[in-house]
């Protein structure tokens, strides 16, 4: 299966854990540059429960749009779980949404350090009233196939955290 079709996949079944719960998402996206929003929003119906993308690609954006405090920032970097939780709970609080999606990471070919390689994404997902959670992965791949791993893992995660509710 090509890697479109299983993203595609992922995205209905997250529809089909959100739509009978009537949970609406959002996303905030460095690295990925709106491939959430965009494959949430390929499905047709999906207004009834995707909200908003943000797309924050710069600090600014991230602290602008979201909130993003820039102790965080500034003490943990742009690629940090402390930032994935900031962005997480950035988009619930600017927004209408019920779950949130944050993912921020180093996509490459440049940019990675011996601390934080290329390939390193750091995830937050957040459920309005509740806990947000983070983790730090690493793909493998070039850019864009580093962008559809985490594309593809972010999406399975909330699946698989709002299973677990």
């Amino acid at each position: 299966m090509d890697r479109e079709k299983q993203t595609i996949r992922l995205a209905r079944r997250l529809e089909a854990v959100l739509r009978p719960r009537r949970l609406v998402c959002a996303t905030a996206e460095s690295c990925t540059g709106g491939w959430i929003a965009q494959v949430l929003t390929s499905i047709p119906g999906s207004s009834d429960w995707f909200e908003r993308g943000f797309v924050v690609y710069s600090n600014t954006a991230k602290t602008e749009a979201l909130g993003v405090p820039r102790p965080v920032l500034n003490s943990h970097g742009a690629v940090s779980e402390a930032t994935a939780r900031a962005m997480a709970k950035g988009a619930l609080s600017h927004s209408g949404a019920d779950v949130s999606i944050a993912v921020t990471g180093i996509a490459g070919p440049d940019g990675g350090s011996v601390d934080k390689p290329v390939g390193t994404v750091c995830f937050g997902w957040a459920l309005a009233g509740g806990a947000v959670e983070t983790c730090t992965r690493r793909f493998d791949g070039d850019r864009s196939e580093i962008r559809w791993a985490a594309v593809n893992y972010a999406i399975d995660e909330l699946c698989v955290r709002l299973a677990r509710r």
